[in-house]
């Protein structure tokens, strides 16, 4: 008999420790599972929360990496699920469907609006791949430069050409050099930056230090007589993600796309995560008065339902004759079932001022986060641009990164013992940051007063316990 049939015939429901040795046995390590010795089973989720076997609910704060910006089981988006797969949910991409062009349409006239530019939207699966694509597309039109500009705790993907561009060295240490390595610049990061600086000074400088590299070809990426750069592009994340959701200056884009404009270099937006209303608009870079030459979009789009993902680029770049078909492929791109779901996203998005509601329940958000703040000398920062939040655990200094304390909170979250009310409660919290010291903080867009004010006292509750352990 085969183990398929063994394991179809075994018993309907497995234990939880049973799961746990098979999950040991078979499962690969190598994802981000086993960051935590003792990972937990969910069972189910609706809205803010995921469920355990016992029915616990745990508010989820980061809702998987701001993949599901619109909530769990969100029911207008599962019924364009489920409508799209009793009509049509397969179809190979060399044949159109409906769904693709009204969502390539609906994204490239909204940049037009937005930007300024004619554009054209190619599709693909996950967020590395479409990084993938975006700097395929950079290199054919700078006639093949692969060098690349991003930014210290920047965060692109972990494909190999994403990990290239990525800051983090441990994401590329056991694969050899399979790339070229972006040069990577200081971010703003102003709680950590140089004393006695404001926030936009702290901008001008960064912008000058960059600038700097163009003043003579003896800097490294200018030819003056030529008149051209060594580098092809610039990859940015408006505000980092990974990087612990590090808000920049607002004058800090405008500055530093007129040294790339000066210089022939190309902006390529990264919004895999920021996108999607996370910040209270549909684009973060939106916030900061500057137009991108390329913009690559993932996650959130289907609210974490059938991957989609692509990239937006200017018509000169991505027309067909500078990159024509089978430039760039994937099997699953732009399919039905990925196309239909975030078609209907982006309509939902345009109903009302959906942006206004996130910004309002932001700085309710954020509010708190500062009075905790206040309370516990371990919180060093908080910031927030709608409900892209964080809050930067240190020690009792208020500025010394403390990683083991946030990872013990996190832990501590998950064992869904939180009293509220006389109810039991978990909560999910998400790690990052240069000194993986940053909660950063993606709730669900939808969420509610209540639930904001849920998740400060679960906050203040694991805080308190940090700080009496």
């Amino acid at each position: 008999m085969s183990a398929i049939v063994k394991l179809a015939e075994a018993p309907e429901k497995t234990s939880e420790d049973e799961l746990r040795a098979l999950e040991n046995t078979y499962c690969s390590h190598g994802d981000t599972v086993h960051y935590t010795d003792h990972p937990k089973f969910f069972e189910t989720c609706e809205g803010s929360y995921v469920y355990d076997a016992t029915g616990t609910p745990f508010l989820d704060l980061q809702m998987w990496y701001s993949a599901v910006n619109f909530g769990y089981r969100n029911q207008r988006l599962n019924d364009a699920a489920h409508r799209q797969l009793d009509r049509l949910p397969q179809v190979a991409s060399q044949y159109l469907h409906r769904e693709k062009v009204e969502l390539a349409a609906l994204i490239a006239r909204d940049a037009e609006a937005k930007f300024g530019y004619k554009g054209r939207v190619h599709f693909n699966v996950g967020g590395s791949q479409a990084i993938e694509d975006s700097l395929k597309l950079v290199r054919n039109y700078s006639g093949g430069k692969s060098l690349m500009f991003a930014f210290e705790g920047g965060y692109h993907g972990r494909t190999l050409g994403a990990t290239a561009i990525t800051s983090s060295y441990r994401y590329r240490r056991r694969y050899g050099h399979f790339g070229e390595r972006a040069q990577f610049i200081e971010f703003p990061y102003h709680f950590r930056g140089p004393k006695g600086m404001s926030k936009e000074e702290y901008g001008e400088y960064c912008v000058q230090k960059f600038a700097r590299l163009f003043e003579s070809e003896y800097n490294g990426v200018w030819d003056p007589k030529a008149g051209k750069s060594e580098y092809a592009a610039f990859y940015i994340e408006p505000i980092q993600g990974t990087g612990g959701y590090v808000i920049p200056p607002m004058n800090f884009f405008t500055g530093l796309k007129k040294v790339l404009d000066d210089h022939g270099i190309l902006l390529v937006v990264d919004e895999i995560q920021m996108g999607v209303y996370r910040t209270g608009k549909l684009w973060s870079v939106e916030h900061f008065g500057v137009s991108p030459d390329v913009l690559v979009f993932g996650k959130a789009i289907t609210n974490g339902l059938n991957p989609l993902s692509g990239i937006w680029a200017r018509e000169e770049m991505i027309n067909p004759t500078i990159f024509p078909p089978g430039s760039t492929h994937s099997t699953f791109a732009s399919n039905p079932m990925g196309t239909a779901v975030a078609l209907e996203t982006m309509k939902m998005v345009s109903e009302g001022d959906f942006g206004a509601s996130v910004m309002e329940k932001g700085a309710r958000f954020l509010d708190g986060l500062k009075a905790l703040q206040k309370r516990h000398p371990i919180v060093g920062d908080v910031d927030g641009l709608g409900l892209a939040l964080r809050m930067e655990i240190c020690k009792p200094d208020g500025f010394t990164p403390d990683k083991a304390t946030l990872d013990w909170m996190s832990d501590e979250g998950m064992k869904g013992d939180m009293l509220v009310d006389g109810r039991r409660h978990g909560l999910v919290l998400d790690v990052g940051g240069y000194h993986k010291n940053v909660i950063t903080l993606a709730p669900n867009l939808m969420i509610s007063h209540a639930e904001i004010d849920l998740a400060l006292n679960l906050l203040d509750q694991l805080l308190t316990r940090a700080e009496r352990r």
